[in-house]
């Protein structure tokens, strides 16, 4: 399921997290940790890869076009707790 939102509500989203998260939802989706920063905007494909996270400009940081929302979903769980 594809889903689209601003750069910067995904920003926002990655700042509400407690700390340890990105590593938490590594573990829940068998992924690098690098790879889930890089989908919050990251950069660092060296140590993680991409993982279906398009942008494009746009007001307010850009559109996100995010391939699969399991990742976004836990985030939103998390931040949540």
């Amino acid at each position: 399921m594809t889903k689209t939102v601003t750069f910067n509500s995904l920003r926002r989203l990655k700042d509400s997290l407690p700390s340890g998260s990105m590593q938490v939802i590594a573990d829940k989706v068998g992924l690098d940790v690098e790879t889930v920063r890089n989908y919050f905007g990251g950069q660092n494909f060296k140590n993680g890869g991409g993982c279906g996270v398009h942008i494009e400009a746009g007001p307010d940081g850009g559109l996100v076009t995010l391939d699969d929302t399991t990742i976004y979903e836990i985030a939103e769980k998390l931040a949540k707790e």
